[in-house]
């Protein structure tokens, strides 16, 4: 199954000529998030070619306005595109985003707005995978998202198949590979009895603006990918810790502690767009597999 993230926009509060306001696409098999919706976002898509189909969930992380300004356009561009199927919005202070949209007449569009209230450990599942809601620490309520697959089963065991329950190679296999009882020899035969320990499913998890913390640590464990505000350097920790923001290297301890696979700093203030090799090195020193965000830049998630 497709795992994709596409990156749309990485700046900090500021937008700059190489970094647009924060967004983040994601692509799961047939599903289309988007992960805050900055200013701008919607021509961001156009760039990167991810389309409006099928989105049907936004997951903002708070009231910020690089965070969820650009809601309005791609909402009055999907409504000009004659639009029908719901679209659900995810975020904090729900009310507020609610009065804004009926503000704006948004009750009126050609398809239904759904705002939903998020607080930490809200949670919406989906076929195969689920979105889990997390508190993070920042200058106004705040979540950030976790995209949780479920566990896969496990890896279908021949030799024990042959050997043990005597079971010829064929179809008999590939039902018991799919998750399904045969009946052999007058025995029912469970996949349990012959497919391995369930295999962990993929996790990506995404901060949105925050301070380092512990909840993060814990919902990010073993994840495949941590993306965490990384703005500024250890040497600007005091405006960090006012602004509700993170250094390159707090986000680097919180990989560590977490034990993910990939670190990617995002949120990456003004002050280095030009060159921000100085939050990557002061990240790797603690966390070797860090990479900075880059507008446009797309990984796809794998398994271990």
């Amino acid at each position: 199954m497709l795992f994709k993230i596409t990156f749309l926009g990485t700046s900090g509060t500021v937008p700059s000529v190489e970094r647009n306001s924060p967004a983040i696409f994601v692509q799961y098999g047939g599903h289309r998030f988007l992960f805050d919706c900055g200013e701008g976002t919607q021509r961001q898509m156009m760039i990167a070619k991810t389309g409006f189909r099928n989105l049907d969930n936004i997951f903002i992380t708070h009231l910020h306005t690089d965070h969820f300004i650009g809601l309005f356009g791609l909402i009055e561009t999907m409504s000009l595109n004659d639009r029908e199927r719901a679209l659900t919005i995810h975020s904090p202070r729900a009310k507020v985003l609610k009065a804004l949209f009926d503000a704006f007449g948004y009750g009126e569009l050609n398809y239904p707005i759904y705002v939903r209230e998020v607080r930490d450990g809200y949670e919406v599942k989906f076929e195969g995978f689920k979105v889990v809601a997390f508190k993070t620490e920042h200058i106004v309520e705040s979540v950030g998202y976790a995209i949780i697959e479920n566990d896969r089963r496990g890896k279908f065991n021949r030799e024990k198949a042959e050997k043990e329950f005597g079971i010829p190679p064929g179809p008999l296999y590939a039902k018991l590979a799919r998750g399904e009882s045969i009946e052999w020899k007058g025995r029912t035969i469970t996949p349990e009895m012959i497919l391995g320990e369930p295999r962990r499913g993929r996790k990506v998890v995404y901060t949105g603006d925050t301070r380092p913390t512990d909840r993060t640590i814990e919902i990010a464990g073993n994840a495949d990918i941590l993306i965490h505000d990384g703005s500024f350097l250890e040497e600007l920790k005091e405006w960090a810790i006012e602004s509700g923001h993170s250094t390159a290297k707090e986000a680097a301890d919180v990989a560590r502690a977490a034990n993910v696979r990939k670190l990617i700093l995002t949120h990456i203030s003004t002050r280095y767009s030009k060159d921000s090799s100085p939050l990557l090195e002061e990240a790797r020193k603690v966390f070797e597999n860090t990479i900075i965000a880059e507008d446009f830049l797309n990984i796809e998630v794998t398994y271990e």
